[in-house]
């Protein structure tokens, strides 16, 4: 199956270099399941001159929702992104759709957050500056100054914006004057330990990650790895999921674990787990701006 899959995805490869493809688009789209979604999206596609790239789909049965991502290249000379979605809307309304057609080479510009651990910022402003994420980060936000001098060296305008209970309306009145101002498609808390308001998380629904220091659901809240220590565990974790006013609890995203044993000690799970932190952060936010993942009520489609 994977050596059909490579053999497909080079035969298409090809076909997009002999008729000079210009424009790439990605199209998502979750419906109820039903017969000739494929067979619709596909033929629309093809009537338009569009070559598939690259294809995924889920039918879901329990929630009864079908699924799909297709990666897709226009001819030259063919239709634009305007033209390709407004013809679509026939077909997306005939089967119920919430659909988007995404500029797959548009970079996804990033707002991250942080507070006083920068490993997950560290990782991610490096995959950023060598190329391993298609995105722009035109800010780095933190209630604390320790990474200002990290930010410079990546020549990325960093943004101190304390918090505390006095203040945190404002702050966050500021935070989203950024986001509005800069263009922001997605938010990333890289380890920012503040609560983010209910109406700010509404803002920010689908569009904001977190990075969570435990394998949830299991320890939520502070000190997850201490929580895991008291319980003799042998496997830590950490859990990338989107942010929603119920603390720790949004829609999950990527996870991955660690295998410990008895002689760890709470600061050994810290310690491992800030490598595991940055993996599934960096992971989590690659799926969101390759647009992979589709949300399923309270859980995520991610098509890999």
């Amino acid at each position: 199956m994977r050596f059909l899959q490579r053999l497909n995805a080079l035969c298409s490869l090809e076909i997009l270099e002999r008729t000079e493809m210009t424009a790439r688009h990605i199209l998502t789209i979750s419906c109820p399941d039903t017969v000739g979604i494929v067979a619709a999206v596909s033929g629309f596609l093809a009537g338009r001159g569009c070559n598939i790239i690259d294809s995924a789909q889920f039918g879901d049965r329990t929630s009864g929702l079908f699924f799909l991502r297709i990666f897709l290249a226009s001819p030259e000379g063919g239709p634009s992104g305007e033209e390709l979605a407004a013809g679509f809307a026939d077909v997306a309304e005939r089967f119920g759709m919430k659909w988007r057609l995404h500029d797959a080479d548009r970079p996804q510009r990033l707002l991250l957050l942080v507070s006083k651990f920068g490993h997950c910022l560290n990782d991610l402003l490096y995959r950023y500056r060598t190329g391993g994420l298609n995105v722009e980060i035109p800010a780095i936000v933190s209630n604390h100054r320790d990474f200002y001098q990290l930010a410079a060296w990546h020549n990325v305008p960093f943004h101190y914006l304390p918090v505390n209970a006095g203040n945190k309306l404002e702050q966050e009145s500021r935070l989203w004057e950024i986001i509005e101002q800069e263009n922001i498609d997605l938010v990333v808390l890289a380890r920012y330990m503040q609560v983010l308001s209910p109406e700010l998380c509404d803002r920010l629904a689908g569009r904001a990650i977190n990075i969570h220091h435990s394998f949830l659901p299991s320890f939520k809240g502070a000190k997850p790895y201490h929580q895991a220590f008291a319980r003799g565990v042998k496997l830590i974790g950490a859990t990338a999921h989107y942010v929603t006013s119920n603390l720790d609890e949004g829609p999950i995203i990527e996870q991955e674990v660690e295998r410990v044993d008895h002689t760890s000690t709470p600061d050994d799970l810290v310690a491992v787990g800030r490598d595991v932190e940055s993996v599934v952060l960096a992971r989590a936010v690659k799926y969101h701006t390759e647009h992979r993942v589709l949300l399923n009520g309270s859980k995520t489609i991610v098509f890999r």
